[in-house]
Parts: C-alpha cells; structure tokens; sequence
C-alpha cells in the first residue's frame, strides 16, 4: 500500500492549531495492520522558517517543491493582514497552488487559508467557508465566491474549505470517512478523543446574547432528550425538565442553540440514525424506532430533506468504502 501524500503549505503567521491539525488527524488513520493511510509534510515558501500565532517559530523540512509530489494539499489559516486584502500572497505561492490543482491535486483549506486559495483563484465560482468572524471582509475581497459562514466545511470537487480552527479537524476526519470509509474515520476520531462529527454548523458559535447564569441554561435539559431519543419528547418535557415556563425555556434555548426545540430535537434524531446506519447492521425499521421517528418512511423524508439521500444509500455510501 502507498500511502495518499499530504502537504501543509505553511505560511508566515500560520496559526499554530491549525497547522497541527492534519499531521493529528490523518496520521492516526491506519488499516487494521497498522499501515498508515497517509503521509504528512509541512513547506514553506523556500523551505524558510515562518512565524506563527502561537509564540513559537516553524522550520520546515521542505519547500514549494513537495506540492510537486502531493495528492493532497492544505493551506492551514493565517492571522495578520496580509491574507485579508489582495497581493497579500506570494507569487510563487499562487503559482504553485494553481499548479498542484491543474495537474488533479485535491486542494483544502482550514479557517482563513481559504483567503489564500481565494488569492490564488481557486474558490471562483464555488462553494466555501471560512471563519465566521472574517465573512464581511472575505465577501469583499472575493465577491465571485459562493460563501457560506453557517456551515463547519464545504467539499466542493477538489477543493474543501473549513471554518475556523478547530472545524479543521471535522473536515480532516470528513476526507478520511470519504476515502477510507466510516470504520477508519471512527478509529481516527476515537485517537483523537474528537466525536466522528460534530452537530450543526459554525452557526451555533456566532457571537449572540446568550444566557451566562448555570441554572438558566438548557443544556441539562438537551443531555436528557439525548438520552431518550428513543421516546417520544415534547417541548412540555423539556421545559419541565429544565424547570422553565414553556415560553420562557422556548426563548432561551433558541438563544443558545440556534433552533427552536422542534428543529433540535429533530436534527439529533436524524444524527443518530446516520450514527446507527453508518456504524451498525440494523435494519432500516429498527433505526428508525431507535432514533425516535417510529417508521421508515418518516426517517427516509427526513433522512432525504437533511443530507438528500435514503437510507440504504447513505448506509451503502459509508459502509461500503470500509476497508
């Protein structure tokens, strides 16, 4: 087996997660002998040593050249300036990332390095992301990108984008479940102590005014929906769970989740029965009383409605590619 070749484009002020990331994330990916999926290198512009957001230097072990040898190229983000207005990436940068995706390499990116593939062309027309907090200037520099602030990554062909910082690992262990299927993915997040995915989007962590106080959050009251999934749960359950007037835990787990109760409730009983058709052999009646939607025609719409898709073939999509 030849492992898939990974390059970190390193540039001055990487941020320092974000660049540890893939080397985390795609070095625990093992077959069951413990053979290594991929390989992970880390380049600079000229093999120099670059700055990063975290106090500490990068001496790289390569230069441009190692996009000349990768099947994979990730651009992790960037703090400073530079990245945020045009010209601020290097020629020679530019050039080497249109030449890795002209000769089939997949290109990714993690929170602002987007606006290094933006720079260099490579998200014209497509779909993307990047950090939230960065939307307003990434649309103003870059008008002629599809992007969307709400998700945590965005695979469209061969070029992925992830929001910011830690979204860089949903979209790594993403690329692992799409190359090597669920099993590998689920052993990959295991070893890095991370769930296979996260639910929701980077929606969920725009700055808004939420609830400081313990004992007014609905967070207990959500661990014990999760816990009973199976049930039938109702926004009087939780509201009394969470010690709430019914209008009063409606507001304010809006205001920390996003959703109203409804739209929660169901988002985790479809997660879970994307949980239970990727990981078990369960048939498609039992997943659907286990995830709380009693029928397989109701998990179907919703399966289709959330990911556009059945369940056989979502089932056949992850299970089949397992290794």
């Amino acid at each position: 087996m030849t492992p898939h070749r990974i390059a970190v484009l390193a540039l001055d002020q990487v941020v320092g997660l974000d660049l540890g990331t893939p080397s985390q994330v795609f070095r625990t990916a093992r077959d069951t002998d413990d053979r290594h999926f991929y390989t992970v290198d880390t380049c600079t512009p000229g093999g120099r040593p670059v700055r990063s957001t975290a106090g500490f230097q990068v001496l790289p072990d390569h230069g441009l050249e190692l996009l000349e040898r990768a099947d994979t190229v990730i651009v992790p983000g960037l703090n400073g300036d530079a990245t945020q207005r045009h010209g601020g990436v290097e020629p020679e940068v530019v050039g080497a990332l249109r030449a890795a995706y002209d000769r089939g390499v997949r290109i990714m990116s993690i929170c602002t390095g987007a606006f290094v593939l933006a720079a260099a062309g490579l998200l014209d027309d497509r779909r993307a992301t990047t950090h939230w907090a960065y939307t307003d200037r990434f649309r103003q520099l870059y008008p002629k990108v599809d992007l969307d602030p709400e998700v945590l990554f965005v695979a469209d062909g061969r070029v992925l984008t992830s929001a910011g910082v830690a979204a860089g690992i949903d979209l790594c262990l993403h690329v692992v479940r799409t190359d090597h299927g669920s099993q590998v993915a689920n052993q990959a997040a295991r070893r890095c102590v991370m769930p296979p995915w996260r639910d929701g989007g980077q929606a969920q962590y725009i700055e808004r005014p939420v609830p400081q106080a313990p004992d007014t959050s609905t967070a207990a009251a959500r661990e014990w929906a999760r816990d009973r999934l199976h049930e039938p749960v109702n926004l009087r359950d939780l509201a009394g769970q969470a010690r709430m007037s019914v209008r009063t835990f409606t507001r304010r787990f809006r205001a920390e989740t996003g959703l109203s109760p409804a739209q929660w409730l169901l988002r985790e009983r479809t997660d879970h029965a994307r949980l239970l058709l990727e990981s078990t052999d369960l048939s498609i009646d039992q997943i659907a009383r286990r995830s709380g939607f009693g029928t397989a025609a109701a998990l179907r719409q919703q399966l289709h409605h959330r990911v556009g898709v059945a369940p056989t073939t979502y089932r056949k999509t992850f299970q089949g590619r397992a290794p």
